[in-house]
């Protein structure tokens, strides 16, 4: 039996979340269930602390949050208990679960930086999930163009003529914000839609960041599939149906999920990346997949897991946990 381990999940307010389908609430109830100790901080709770002086000599740093210990149980509007905060010094965990939603801005960018101080990916101290280098390396929409030929004909710009010559070529496209989530902020826009222009100005008159534009896959009114990898193998998928007059299959915005097969073309797909997810610390992630083509690697806070077990009877929250015990033992 794995020993037991002390886990601070870094994530949102537990108040608010669905616990019928967020992925960290499964990832928390399964650690408890192996008899690990849990705590829970937002990232708002983070302190480091340099060079501070006690007794006259100098200690070294240390990454420390006023987290909360909880208990989880799974019943609607009362899911979580939390006992009285303490300041806890996150070199003393075991694990940190860096769970906390996108946008992936400068804040997000910063927790990765500090999780950084504590990280030992060789066991000999705080395992930090996902890798935060790999999580600031690689964020949402970024990592994916590192396999050219596994996605759709795609830019990322702050160009607005290229972005109108990419339409003239590939006539309907898809707009997305690089370092947004859950479908938000993305656009289909047809070939003849003559809001593009607009929609160009109206990013760049509220953000520095640049856009990220693909080609319209029709497959997607089909599903735009959720595949689950853990350490590099791929753990499960579902299918996300967009819903009526919806270009958009995310469940945040409505989407239906729905058993699904993986195919040869999605295996191919996973057994290209998973060495690099793998090699990098990236141990829980999630990819998109609209029909041939691989569209996204999500790291930060991959979604999908409880979907995924009540359709196929699978425990990937469990397999998680397998996987990390192992990276400790």
């Amino acid at each position: 039996m794995a020993r037991t381990l002390n886990v601070a999940v870094q994530m949102d307010p537990i108040e608010t979340i669905n616990i019928d389908g967020d992925s960290s609430f499964a990832l928390m109830l399964a650690a408890q269930e192996r008899g690990h100790v849990l705590w829970h901080y937002e990232v708002k709770h983070l302190t480091l602390c340099e060079g501070v002086l006690k007794e006259g000599a100098l200690r070294e740093e240390r990454l420390v949050a006023r987290a909360r210990p909880v208990t989880l149980q799974r019943v609607r509007s009362d899911h979580y208990r939390f006992g009285p905060p303490s300041l806890l010094d996150l070199a003393t965990m075991d694990v940190v679960l860096m769970r906390q939603d996108p946008p992936f801005d400068m804040g997000y960018i910063t927790a990765t930086h500090l999780l950084e101080h504590i990280h030992r990916s060789d066991g000999s101290g705080t395992l930090v999930v996902n890798n935060p280098v790999a999580v600031r390396n690689a964020p949402e929409k970024l990592l994916v163009t590192h396999f050219p030929d596994l996605m759709p004909p795609t830019i990322v710009t702050w160009d607005p003529d290229a972005i109108r010559g990419f339409r003239a070529t590939h006539k309907d496209i898809v707009v997305k914000p690089l370092f947004g989530n859950g479908g938000s902020g993305v656009f289909l826009i047809r070939h003849d839609d003559p809001n593009l222009n607009a929609l160009i100005e109206l990013h760049f008159s509220r953000s520095r960041e640049p856009l990220m534009v693909q080609r319209y896959e029709p497959a997607v009114r089909n599903g735009d599939k959720r595949i689950i990898l853990i350490d590099g193998q791929p753990a499960g998928a579902i299918n996300r149906i967009p819903p009526p007059g919806e270009a958009r299959s995310n469940m945040h915005v409505g989407g239906r999920a729905e058993r699904v097969d993986m195919t040869p073309r999605d295996l191919e797909i996973c057994a290209r990346i998973g060495p690099t997810l793998k090699e990098q610390g990236l141990l829980l992630v999630g990819i998109d997949v609209i029909g041939d083509w691989l569209t996204e690697i999500n790291v930060t806070s991959p979604t999908g897991i409880q979907e995924i077990d009540r359709f196929e009877g699978t425990d990937l929250a469990g397999q998680v946990w397998d996987a990390i015990e192992a990276k400790l033992a």
